[in-house]
């Protein structure tokens, strides 16, 4: 073999060894941000080439995470006779099955959480609370437990929990939402409760119970802590005892509070959509031994406001589709609460889920039209948009890129684009 060739296969190889995992909800850091490059610039007017699509993944709008050459994912599906809540494993290669796993039976609401791998374990919530620990290789069953009769937990509306759960270390942190285990810390191998998190009163904005999302890791203050949105708002506790820390009603809907909260330093944003939420940024600071959390800003629902399809905070701006039910790609610097560009319809309609790779947005609109749009705070540019491959529902959940490829779950059916440049 030529040394040249050798070289290129050498550095190509690597290049694929280093990509990293997607193993949990937004990635590996949380922050709905690939580290991948050398990625497409602009698409053809029919998209990039469609690799493979796989269908069998069940209903529901939960995303995908990908580790150990497998994605995961969980759907509704009839199986063998058997209806419930379940998690599917596909091959990365092809997306072909390689186990599926029920973590509740029955009908119900579909589900809407990504599960979360770790190492030989992964985790999962279904739509009525039971929460899994499986063997990510063979998809058996390690221990479960039950967000309702074990912690007397709830979630806020009745769609069901929509968790992705969080771990750290030798712990899994969740969210069961009841009074007294607003969120809770367990053992990740085998399900002991560590400490539970006494929530209280924060105000009367929303609904008591969890929220839509999972929990972050904020080190503010000095403190470290999880940061989540509640049935009731932003709320925190100390990650080492599960104190309660600090809450933030302001920005809590009475439907369902569901974005992910950012976390920067000493500051946190959070927004949540419908006419009664809003958008607003915190500062934490010291309050003798705790936390709490002092208020910079807060926008109306009309002035910002972003309804499920996620944010994302690149240097000092963030950015998210803006609107309940509108996915207007906006700009908005995280320290002033300033749109510095934005609210304009773009190619698709409805709100939109977006994830960001090598400079670019990608916009993933309800009505199933995909959008590239630089990554920049110096204006609008939209780069390219077509219209997926399939459409068997709102276009809702989240987009996934890895190792070159961008991954769309579309209710039973998951599409893989190749999106690196050649």
């Amino acid at each position: 073999m030529k040394p040249a060739l050798l070289l290129a296969l050498t550095l190509t190889c690597s290049a694929l060894a280093s990509t990293p995992d997607w193993p949990q909800w937004r990635g590996p850091k949380q922050d709905g941000i690939s580290p991948e490059k050398g990625l497409l610039k602009e698409w053809p007017s029919d998209g990039p080439p469609l690799a493979w699509r796989t269908k069998g993944v069940g209903s529901g709008m939960s995303s995908v995470s990908i580790a150990n050459g497998r994605i995961y994912t969980l759907g509704k599906r009839n199986r063998d006779g058997a209806q419930g809540v379940y998690v599917t494993a596909l091959n990365l290669a092809d997306g072909s099955e390689a186990w599926a796993t029920a973590i509740t039976t029955g009908g119900g609401p579909n589900p809407n959480g990504t599960p979360t791998v770790d190492g030989k374990l992964l985790f999962a919530v279904g739509n009525n609370g039971d929460l899994a620990c499986l063997e990510a290789d063979t998809g058996k069953l390690v221990w479960k437990k039950s967000y309702t009769a074990d912690f007397g937990g709830k979630c806020m509306s009745g769609w069901g929990y929509s968790e992705s759960p969080l771990v750290d270390g030798d712990r899994l942190i969740v969210v069961p939402g009841a009074p007294d285990a607003g969120i809770a810390a367990l053992n990740k191998q085998t399900g002991e409760v560590i400490w539970k998190s006494e929530i209280p009163d924060i105000g009367r904005a929303g609904k008591d119970g969890a929220g839509y999302t999972g929990v972050v890791i904020s080190q503010g203050a000095g403190v470290k802590q999880y940061v989540t949105l509640t049935g009731r708002g932003l709320v925190s506790v100390c990650a080492t005892d599960g104190k309660f820390l600090w809450g933030y009603n302001r920005i809590a809907n009475g439907t369902a509070d569901i974005p992910t909260p950012i976390v920067k330093g000493d500051y946190v944003f959070g927004s949540s959509g419908y006419g009664d939420g809003g958008t607003a940024l915190v500062k934490l600071v010291k309050d003798g031994a705790g936390v709490k959390a002092e208020e910079v800003y807060y926008l109306k629902a009309g002035e910002l406001q972003n309804h499920h399809g996620g944010m994302i905070l690149l240097g000092d701006h963030v950015y998210l589709g803006h609107g309940h039910n509108n996915g207007f790609p906006t700009c908005v610097e995280l320290m002033t609460g300033k749109v510095v560009w934005g609210k304009e319809r773009g190619p698709g309609s409805g709100s939109a889920a977006i994830v960001m790779a090598d400079g670019h947005l990608y916009f993933r609109y309800e009505d199933a039209v995909m959008a590239l749009i630089e990554a920049t705070p110096k204006g609008y540019n939209l780069k390219s948009s077509f219209t997926l491959a399939s459409k068997n529902g709102k276009s809702w959940p989240h987009p996934v890129i890895h190792n070159g490829k961008l991954y769309i779950r579309d209710q039973d059916a998951l599409l893989c684009y190749e999106v690196r440049s050649k």
